[in-house]
């Protein structure tokens, strides 16, 4: 008996960290996420706040949304925000932005969770 139930747990909790590990990021998730960073950023092209309009995003130019000027750390960069670049900016971006360039940037928001990160990307994707 105490076997099964120790067989039985032992699936529960495999079954669990294998559910969490496939699940991918959804963009309902990152919608969630985005609240965080509706202060500062919108979600409409060429609507700027005090951070620039993150409509089209994924797969632009660092520092190049048009209309905005208030680019510092950013400016001239020589990278593109795909996947990998804004996982590495949202999670940390000045020390993301200080290793690229040198500079600092003026974002502080850090999305500790790397499922956020993802979720909030997918959801970026879709604007």
């Amino acid at each position: 008996m105490k076997r099964h139930v120790t067989a039985f747990a032992t699936a529960a909790i495999v079954g669990a960290v294998c559910t969490a590990v496939v699940t991918p990021a959804t963009a309902a998730d990152g919608e969630k996420v985005f609240n965080k960073c509706k202060a500062c950023h919108a979600l409409e092209a060429g609507k700027h706040k005090v951070g620039p309009s993150l409509a089209g995003v994924v797969g632009r130019q660092a520092g190049t949304a048009e209309g905005f000027g208030k680019y510092k750390g950013l400016e001239g960069a020589d990278w593109v925000w795909d996947e990998a670049a804004l996982m590495g900016y949202l999670e940390d971006p000045k020390d993301f932005v200080k290793a690229k360039n040198g500079k600092r940037t003026s974002m502080v928001l850090k999305l500790r969770k790397e499922e956020d990160r993802k979720a909030v990307i997918e959801f970026l994707k879709q604007h």
